[in-house]
């Protein structure tokens, strides 16, 4: 069984994360992908290790950073819920 799983949105954001940065380097697209699903594989293992984010949400969700990105998550879903995968600029709190 995977230890996560990532909602429709955050395929979605995953998806257009990676168009997007191989749009310059296929290569750091690559290695930005692997980073996020070893953070994702790390979070299923330790799911207290994100940030509860008030000043952005109420939703029972957690962030965790990877590089510019938050993986927005559900620490007590099992397999763990990947929400979202958004740049830290964006308007988290309209995305959610």
């Amino acid at each position: 069984m995977n230890p996560y799983i990532l909602a429709p949105a955050a395929q979605r954001d995953l998806r257009a994360l990676q168009t997007y940065i191989a749009q310059e380097n296929i290569q750091v697209a690559r290695r930005v992908l692997a980073e996020i699903r070893a953070a994702c594989a790390r979070l299923a293992d330790n799911p207290r290790l994100g940030h509860a984010r008030e000043d952005l949400t109420d939703q029972p969700v957690r962030f965790w950073s990877v590089r510019t990105y938050y993986l927005i998550y559900r620490p007590d879903t099992h397999p763990l819920e990947i929400v979202r995968i958004v740049h830290s600029a964006r308007d988290i709190p309209h995305l959610l």
